[in-house]
């Protein structure tokens, strides 16, 4: 299923919520942490997608890297749950056809598919050379504001992010308040390490994405996406030579990261 979104509806659509309902919320996220600090990754998974006071849950995957793990562990609980995949237009070809795979082999029943509309790419993106201008921009039109269309009407999401790839995830909690939007962020893979990501992947055979084996150990856009040498960090090949380590998907205390060279 595909959803062509327009990319001047966001900003109008996050619900603006009053300091009370912040409160409430924060104490709601406070409470989920509490409740299952002590518990894993399957654990968390499945209080997010069946606990009340979750709400109603998306999980965000751009079918990367190590994205197939955590597909993994959602199709094992619900096969039905909302997958949002972005298409900003620019991915490689192989994630595409990975994409592709991986949802059919874990029998995903309800994958999105996002992309910002034509006729808005036409008008903000006529050369399709906004991301020499501003790498920014570019995440803005094509990855940040259609996942914010597409997460209207969710009460939060679950992403794959992990405490081990970068300083600004060091203290990251299995729970998240979007204080800009009011939802909550589920991270069920926080405390895993990468050799638990391989393991799980070894242990389940799941499939790798094609460019891993090329030396890509972090993948996203071709144009911001360039090998990794040896040594270095696994997101060193995203936006290199740029003081950005964040698409602008994610968000620290409400404001998006920008800041520090990719990690």
């Amino acid at each position: 299923m595909t959803f062509h979104l327009p990319t001047n509806a966001a900003a109008e659509g996050i619900p603006a919520h009053s300091p009370a309902e912040l409160a409430d919320l924060r104490a709601r996220v406070d409470a989920l942490n509490m409740r299952y600090r002590h518990h894993g990754a399957v654990s968390v998974l499945t209080g997010a997608l069946r606990d009340p006071e979750a709400g109603d849950i998306a999980l965000v995957s751009s079918f990367g890297a190590e994205s197939v793990a955590l597909l993994h562990l959602v199709a094992m609980i619900d096969r039905t749950t909302p997958v949002l995949f972005i298409d900003t237009r620019l991915l490689f070809g192989e994630t595409l056809a990975y994409q592709q795979d991986v949802a059919e082999r874990l029998h995903l029943s309800n994958v999105r598919i996002i992309r910002t509309d034509s006729a808005t790419l036409q008008a903000q993106d006529p050369n399709d050379d906004l991301r020499d201008a501003s790498t920014d921009a570019c995440c803005t039109l094509r990855k940040t504001v259609p996942l914010e269309n597409a997460l209207q009407g969710f009460d939060g999401w679950i992403t794959g992010r992990k405490r081990f790839q970068s300083s600004t995830r060091a203290a990251l909690e299995f729970f998240e308040l979007e204080d800009t939007t009011g939802r909550i962020k589920v991270n069920p893979l926080a405390h895993w390490a990468p050799e638990d990501v391989r393991a799980y992947m070894d242990e389940n055979r799941l499939p790798r994405h094609p460019l891993v084996s090329q030396g890509y150990p972090s993948i996203g856009c071709w144009p911001c996406t360039s090998k990794v040498a040896p040594g270095e960090d696994a997101r060193a090949g995203r936006w290199r030579g740029e003081q950005k380590e964040e698409c602008g998907i994610h968000f620290e205390n409400g404001r998006m990261v920008r800041k520090g060279p990719s990690t």
